[in-house]
């Protein structure tokens, strides 16, 4: 609650583009549960301090032992001859005291041998001090966080995910300035798919869709979580009414948004209740291949979600093959306002949306980079140039999801995220 955690007071957006929050800190300075991880962090320290140390004494116990084993036979043969030395101190003539004195020459380094034994000793006390705090320290967390149990601690962290998102929401958009490196979930699949999770979901739902080749395809598998699609377990499957084409699909809100073959009608299809709940023609939109990306595969309409709502990016003959965008109605599927880009679709790689911009690439190819914006809310446009990293050289789908702020790519028979 306000009154022990931190609360964002207020939020804006500065001159420059930067988010700035207000804060509010706890009465009491720190909050308890930072308290309680410092001390964990702590204990976690102190065990792999411990752990190091018995390793150390573990590699030198052995090997201060096998120095002492190989010296057994040279300390027993000298205690014979200083048995015989002190019965009879006359038959201990010089050559044999020389002998003496070279057999205690070579035992000489096993003194700081011994002293280490007396060191590793003191060691092994400590350690057990130690060892003990630690277990006090622990019962003592233990029994202290024993005071919430998980549905308590489960509700607190479904409280903070909706301040977190309440805030994200308060900040606003900004610009594009760079994109991560890829990250390569799986390798499966033809060369050319879909893959995605839903846009509009509480962040407890994390199933996946995944769509195989880009046209006359009408199988989706639906993966549990991520995890599950990453091993290729726990899935449904849903055969769609009308087989797709391209790779432009989107899942917004329970319901996938996709182009019917051969045509220029977009599709609404609801998962749960396995049905089409709309389907309607974009007017004017080439399709079959007419104004497709670069890299073809019937690309022609590609659906998008980003944090304002649902997209479509296609051309028309009017607009002499340049891309347009639009924003669709996402329950009547009604085109609401379109605009113009200019920039030619067959010249472009892929493209998404991000806070109400059309970001560009110049090529599906290695060597690739984000070339070229366009602002809806300004109706103008600026060439870009931010580094995308291909890595497996052809891109097929390239999708923003806003509510992770992930872009999902099928990449050459590979899920791959930025």
């Amino acid at each position: 609650s306000p009154d022990e955690g931190w609360q964002v007071y207020t939020s804006a957006q500065a001159p420059d583009g930067k988010c700035l929050c207000t804060a509010v800190i706890p009465v009491q300075g720190t909050c308890s549960r930072d308290l309680r991880s410092h001390q964990l962090r702590q204990l976690m320290e102190k065990v792999q301090n411990i752990s190091q140390s018995m390793e150390v004494l573990d590699l030198r116990t052995y090997r201060d032992l096998q120095y002492v084993r190989n010296t057994e036979s040279l300390m027993k043969g000298l205690d014979s001859r200083l048995k015989v030395a002190a019965e009879s101190q006359k038959n201990l003539n010089a050559k044999s005291f020389q002998e003496l004195k070279e057999k205690m020459t070579e035992l000489l380094p096993l003194l700081p041998v011994l002293d280490q034994y007396k060191s590793d000793t003191r060691l092994i006390v400590h350690l057990k001090e130690e060892v003990r705090n630690l277990s006090g320290s622990l019962l003592a967390i233990q029994e202290e966080m024993g005071a919430y149990d998980y549905e308590e601690l489960q509700q607190r962290v479904l409280m903070l995910e909706a301040r977190l998102h309440a805030c994200m929401q308060k900040l606003g958009c900004g610009k594009l300035t760079g994109v991560s490196n890829p990250i390569t979930i799986r390798a499966s699949g033809s060369r050319f798919g879909s893959w995605m999770t839903d846009t509009m979901t509480p962040s407890a739902d994390s199933r996946v869709w995944y769509m195989d080749g880009y046209y006359k395809g009408r199988r989706v598998l639906e993966f549990r979580t991520l995890n599950d699609f990453v091993t290729g377990q726990n899935f449904v499957q849903h055969l769609l009414p009308h087989p797709w084409a391209g790779t432009g699909h989107v899942v917004f809100n329970g319901s996938l948004y996709y182009n019917k073959y051969q045509s220029n009608i977009a599709v609404k299809y609801h998962f749960r209740s396995r049905s089409v709940l709309v389907q309607r023609s974009l007017a004017g939109a080439g399709y079959n291949n007419t104004f497709p990306y670069s890299w073809g595969g019937f690309s022609d309409i590609d659906f998008m979600v980003d944090e304002s709502g649902l997209w479509a990016v296609y051309t028309t003959n009017q607009n002499a093959g340049n891309i347009v965008v639009s924003r669709v109605d996402p329950q009547t599927l009604e085109v609401l306002r379109s605009w113009d880009t200019g920039y030619p679709k067959r010249s472009a790689g892929e493209s998404f949306m991000i806070c109400g911009t059309l970001y560009v690439t110049n090529s599906h190819l290695a060597g690739a980079k984000i070339y070229f914006a366009y602002f809806t809310n300004t109706s103008s446009y600026e060439y870009t140039d931010i580094p995308f990293h291909n890595q497996y050289s052809h891109i097929s789908m390239l999708d923003y999801n806003p509510r992770e702020r992930v872009l999902y790519t099928w990449n050459n028979g590979h899920q791959v995220i930025y």
